[in-house]
Formats: structure tokens, sequence, C-alpha cells
């Protein structure tokens, strides 16, 4: 078991990244007043391209422009609207955080796709996505890299006294490594990418931005040990896809920190959120069966929903992050 502080509070819970609707401001207020003790940088894709994953974070890429054809992202010849549009509401969003948070002095997260989910989304000009040339992936994830780093300064430059945490979000990875992105055709999938590949790449975008990194995967058959040996400080999964507990018990066991997605992203059958005991229980019930000793559950896990919360109510995800909140709270106190 690593020694090393968490850079988070005990007892602290977050988002995961998006929330629905298009006012930046009232997004922000709400993550503001429901998260305090580990806000994020709120996405909102409903407003369309730029606001998505695949285009925010392209809009982060350093010498490497990219362009919507087709509705597809793909590689541009040069910056145009749609790469000007992308930079210009993360421009708008950074703004709002600082003026909205402009004495906040704990940690914050900032969210963007991971290199290996932007290669298996985002298109070369000839044609075919990115994960198809390796070449092409060294480039991505060091133009990523030089992005990100300067996303992260822009954060701390308006929050002089927060410490930024970065999420990379790579729903895509499994998928990567198992060779199971298809090829635009829908008839084939382009070759797997090596996990030495994959850990190399994903270790040298961590390293560049200089501060704690947490990898995001809302998908079955989290790779946790290239995750955690990638230099991660952390891993966020829906606790509702982790069929094997004895993966996940053994990186915390080594020292990951865990974003435990214990409350669904979306409204049940019923259409009610979870109670903060509800969630709190789910937690715990995991925790207990890995066998590791309550005094750390509360230090080592951040509670937050399964996954991104875009597709819900706007009533529904206020009250999501509320049960987030007072779950965490409810474990500090264990």
């Amino acid at each position: 078991m690593s020694d090393q502080p968490w850079p988070w509070p005990a007892g602290a819970a977050t988002g995961i990244g998006s929330l629905p609707g298009i006012d930046i401001a009232e997004a922000q207020r709400i993550v503001l007043g429901e998260l305090p003790a580990l806000p994020h940088l709120p996405e909102l894709p409903a407003r369309g391209p730029g606001a998505d994953l695949i285009g925010r974070t392209g809009g982060l890429l350093v010498e490497l422009p990219v362009e919507l054809f087709a509705a597809r992202w793909r590689v541009a010849p040069r910056p145009g609207k749609d790469l000007r549009r992308a930079r210009d509401l993360m421009e708008r969003d950074l703004d709002q955080l600082a003026e909205q948070a402009e004495e906040y002095a704990g940690p914050v997260k900032v969210q963007a796709a991971g290199p290996f989910t932007l290669a298996a989304s985002v298109e070369l000009p000839i044609g075919g996505r990115m994960i198809r040339d390796p070449g092409a992936v060294r480039d991505l994830a060091g133009s990523l890299a030089e992005g990100l780093r300067g996303d992260v300064e822009a954060v701390a430059r308006r929050l002089p006294r927060a410490s930024v945490l970065l999420q990379l979000d790579e729903p895509s990875l499994p998928a990567v490594l198992a060779g199971r992105v298809p090829t635009e055709s829908g008839f084939g999938t382009y070759p797997a990418v090596e996990p030495e590949v994959a850990r190399a790449l994903l270790r040298d975008v961590i390293e560049a931005t200089g501060v704690p990194t947490l990898v995001h995967c809302c998908a079955p058959d989290v790779p946790l040990e290239l995750i955690r040996t990638a230099g991660a400080t952390g891993v966020a999964l829906d606790l509702g896809l982790v069929t094997d507990l004895d993966p996940l018990g053994e990186a915390i066991d080594a020292g990951l920190g865990l974003l435990a997605g214990a409350a669904p992203a979306l409204p049940p059958p019923g259409g009610r959120a979870p109670t903060s005991a509800q969630v709190a229980d789910r937690v715990r019930r995991v925790w207990d069966q890995l066998g590791f000793p309550r005094r750390r559950l509360a230090e080592q896990v951040v509670v937050t929903p399964a996954c991104g919360l875009a597709g819900a109510t706007p009533a529904y995800a206020r009250a999501v992050l509320a049960a987030c909140r007072d779950a965490g709270r409810r474990l500090a106190e264990d």
C-alpha cells in the first residue's frame, strides 16, 4: 500500500463531468453548491459541437487542428470555425469558473478525453480513425499532453488558491486494447494497441501535466493495472460494471485511489434519485467485500455518479450530486 497523501479531503464527492442544459453559469453554481469538497468544471454537451467530449478536447490540441465533417471530428489542414467555437466555449467556461470560485482554496477537477478515446474517435484527413496509424496516435498524444498542460495552467492562473486535478476520460480504452474499435464500414475492427504502448503513451500524457491525474472509464473490463502503472492517482468507474473484484482490490491495495460511481446517471424506473444512505451503503458493500478496513474508505474513495449526467433532467442531476455529497460525509463519519 502506498503512503501517498490523497489530493482530496476525506469524505469527498464529485461529478464525472457532464450535466444537462446549456447555461454554464447555472451549472457551475450547482457544482460549487452541491460538491464543495471537490467541485469540477461542468461540461454541457447540449450546447452542440465543440461542447461534446471529443470536440472540447480537440480544442485543446496544439498544432493539430480539428474540424467537423459529416458530423464527425477529423484532423483539419488549418484551424477553422469549428475549432474556434470549441475554444470559445472553453474560454467562457473557465471565465465562469474564475468568477464564481475566485476565493476557492481546495482541489478542483477538470476533464478531457484521454489519448486513446480521442484516437478512436477523431478521423484522419484521408479517412479512417487515427487509431489505425501508430505514428498518428503518438503525435496525437504529444499534442494532447501539451494542450492539457496549458489547460491546467489556465485553471491555476484563474484560481490561484486552488489545486488542480485532471481527469482523463477513456471509455474507449478497453476496446482499443482488445481490438474492438470498429472501422467505418462496420465490417471490421482496427488492430489492438499493445498494452506496453498504451501504458507508455498514457504515462507521457499524465507526466506532462504535472498534477494528480485520474482516469475515468465507464466501460466493462477497465484495465486497472495499466492505469495504475501509467502513473494515475486514481480511477473512476461504475461500480455496477465491476464483475471481478480481485483486480480492483489489488489496484487499491497498491495505492490507486477510487472514484466510486455509486449512483445511477439516469433516473431509475421510479424516477427518484437514490438517497445518500443508499449511495453510502453501495460504496460500503463493495469496500467490505474487498476486505479493506473502514478507516481507509473515506480517505481513498471519492463518491461519484456512475457516469456523466448529461442525459438526466436538471432536477435529477442536482439530486444525485447532493446524494453523493451527503454519502461522502456519511462515510467520513463511520
